[in-house]
């Protein structure tokens, strides 16, 4: 990185948002920090010119529509919001952009993927929580499969991940789920992350249309 580069953005951004911070808090450089700063930058004034960004402005990244309504732009919009005041800074979308990238730790992304499936919060996934996220991302990806289908995915799911059979899936025994199926994160992993040259809309549509 360059000096003049480092200055330009702390001019820019609040003391606790300088790229050095941030950087040596999640996977990305420095670089890479400054670089996701002018994508935030474009995206937080897409909508709502006010520097952050609003779940209309989120949805209009993953879809290009801010009004389409989807669970799956939801549950990543609210994981994302780790305050929970409705918006997400700058600090916020480094912080958990960097469970993407390709150098995270295999940890934080089964973490932030349970937390994905567990829509009440409440430390488990059941299988209507399941059930609902599956048919999200069908719906997200304009893919159609029919209810007996969706309901045998969500059923071998259960049968390999629920170990003791409690009819829920704890952290536990999704760590071991995952591990025993891996492609479970591929999406978890957004290459275009080391070489941030896209849009923020063009490397999250292409995680999903991979799947």
């Amino acid at each position: 990185m360059g000096c003049v580069s480092s200055k330009r953005f702390s001019r820019s951004a609040p003391a606790h948002e300088d790229p050095a911070v941030l950087a040596s808090q999640t996977s990305f450089t420095v670089n890479e920090v400054e670089a996701l700063y002018e994508l935030y930058k474009k995206l937080s004034f897409s909508i709502v010119k006010d520097g952050l960004i609003h779940k209309e402005e989120f949805q209009l990244a993953l879809f290009r529509n801010s009004k389409r309504a989807n669970l799956f732009a939801d549950r990543v919009f609210d994981l994302f919001d780790l305050k929970r005041n409705g918006v997400i800074d700058f600090e916020e979308f480094v912080r958990s952009l960097s469970v993407f990238h390709p150098k995270a730790h295999i940890s934080e992304k089964t973490a932030f993927a349970f937390k994905l499936y567990d829509l009440r919060g409440t430390g488990y996934i059941e299988k209507e929580e399941l059930r609902k996220m599956v048919l999200a991302l069908l719906d997200e990806s304009d893919l159609c499969l029919s209810d007996s289908t969706v309901e045998t995915i969500v059923e071998n799911t259960f049968s390999q991940a629920d170990s003791n059979g409690d009819g829920r899936i704890d952290p536990e025994e999704w760590e071991e789920f995952v591990k025993k199926n891996p492609a479970t994160l591929r999406n978890m992993s957004l290459p275009y992350l080391q070489d941030i040259t896209m849009s923020f809309p063009s490397f999250i549509m292409h995680s999903e249309a991979s799947d």
